[in-house]
């Protein structure tokens, strides 16, 4: 497509540092595969190698497995805490994919933001190298030379929300900026023209989902999706608050007023698909898909997520709507041999509360990036929030129970009116790597996030290799 192009591009660990040593290696790429050890999941990874357990420079691959009784056991406090109204909960190791917990599991759930660990695995499986372009292009008067004056612009969207306004070039990642096209408008010879006109016509359907409330674009939480958006829809750079109810006509708008401040004399300014004919006169391209993925879930930015998932629908031959990105993900997801059955999904980004997926199915996500067959997934684990640190993790585990999960855990997380929920990985007490999913069916007031904080953090500091060893609370209900 035209907005697309492609360019080429020891020793058993301490507790502490854990995840340091787990990120590092996953960076570097040092994952080798070893024997199969423990009894692997049937559902789990579906066509990857479960019968191989992978080992990642920096842990221990002899470190014990967990018992099933001894983690269950010691989880079931944190899962009882009422708030949480009774989380589906699925725990598995991740070098041999042996399920550690199962409450509900393979029963489906709301995910919230969750569900973008689906779209990144999507994403980086098919087009991780990938940049964005947005483009300008002229088609001059009848009968003009290809710069003369009156003219027309057209800014081409490429579905990239994270095209800026801000004047900053040492931001990082380095995002595609509304004044580089300026500069080369005008480096072009522009200096009249009749009309600026923003073509958004990559993506098609409806700008909203089903179940998204009326609230998500005046709170702030994402604009009506489009090919074409400036800042995603925000007035200014970073800003909060309400979106653009109608991102092309600002974006468009900022465009025209970019130019007239660069001297250019611009006439009137409306949304329109471009002319065929007329011909690239600038062009800015995004950081690769790779770095947008590790941006889109360090930040849980939804207007990434649906813009990606509308570009898997065009990779893939599909509408580029929200029907069509919900069949491109799952679809991939099918191909890559994890399983989707039982999901019910309206959108990508989590957002809508008619999704359901099944608990077992993000942590098949998380094991498909942690075995050595498909190193172009490991950015969806580099791209989780550290606890405590960054990203939407970066202002929790800092209370007195949770604080011990403090770098320690990583993880996705997902908050809606009707579920709160985390998916993730963590290495435990015994250096073990340990992969997670908990799913809460409760509205985020009254400390749902703090206690799925204490659950993760127990899990962190399991070293459950017998029932003595845990509290003797009994196991939760199945």
């Amino acid at each position: 497509m035209r907005s697309v192009r492609r360019v080429t591009s020891p020793a058993p660990v301490a507790r502490t540092g854990a995840l340091t040593a787990l990120a590092g290696a996953l960076l570097a790429g040092s994952l080798a595969a070893g024997p199969a050890a423990g009894r692997p999941a049937a559902a789990l990874g579906a066509g990857a190698p479960t019968s191989a357990r992978t080992i990642l420079t920096g842990l221990d691959p002899a470190a014990p497995t967990p018992s099933p009784t001894a983690l269950t056991a010691r989880l079931a406090g944190p899962l009882r805490d009422p708030v949480l109204a009774g989380p589906a909960a699925f725990v598995v190791d991740a070098l041999t994919g042996k399920v550690l917990l199962d409450v509900r599991g393979r029963t489906p759930a709301t995910p919230a933001s969750t569900l973008k660990t689906a779209v990144a695995t999507a994403a980086l499986a098919t087009f991780p190298d990938t940049r964005l372009r947005t483009s300008v292009v002229y088609s001059p008067p009848a009968g003009g030379a290809a710069t003369a004056p009156g003219g027309t612009l057209w800014l081409v969207g490429a579905g990239d929300p994270t095209l800026t306004a801000s004047p900053a070039s040492d931001d990082y990642p380095t995002l595609a900026r509304l004044a580089d096209l300026v500069t080369q408008v005008r480096a072009a010879g522009i200096t009249s023209v009749s009309r600026v006109v923003g073509d958004a016509s990559l993506f098609a359907g409806p700008d909203r989902a089903p179940g998204w409330r009326d609230n998500y674009v005046t709170d702030g939480d994402v604009a009506p999706v489009s090919a074409l958006e400036l800042d995603a829809g925000r007035p200014a750079p970073g800003a909060t608050g309400p979106r653009a109810a109608d991102p092309p006509a600002a974006a468009t708008a900022a465009f025209a007023g970019a130019l007239t401040a660069a001297g250019i004399h611009v006439g009137s300014v409306g949304t329109g698909r471009a002319e065929p004919s007329a011909h690239q006169l600038a062009a800015v391209d995004s950081p690769p898909v790779r770095v947008l993925v590790g941006k889109m879930l360090s930040e849980s930015d939804n207007d990434l997520a649906e813009s990606l998932g509308r570009l898997l629908a065009r990779h893939r031959g599909l509408p580029a709507s929200f029907a069509g990105a919900v069949r491109a993900v799952t679809g991939t997801l099918t191909e890559l041999g994890l399983p989707t059955a039982g999901a019910t999904l309206y959108d990508v980004s989590g957002l809508s509360t008619g999704d359901l997926i099944e608990p077992a199915t993000l942590v098949a996500l998380l094991r498909a990036a942690v075995l050595p067959v498909r190193p172009a997934l490991r950015d969806l684990l580099t791209g989780l929030p550290v606890a405590g640190f960054s990203g939407t993790l970066g202002d929790r585990f800092g209370s007195g129970d949770t604080a011990a999960g403090a770098g320690e855990v990583r993880a996705k997380t997902g908050t809606l009116r009707n579920v709160s929920s985390l998916a993730g990985q963590v290495v435990d007490a015994d250096g073990r790597l340990l992969l997670f999913a908990f799913l809460s069916p409760a509205e985020e007031a009254g400390g749902t996030k703090t206690a799925l904080d204490r659950i993760a953090t127990a899990l962190a500091g399991c070293g459950c290799q017998a029932p003595a060893r845990a509290a003797g609370s009994p196991a939760p209900a199945r």
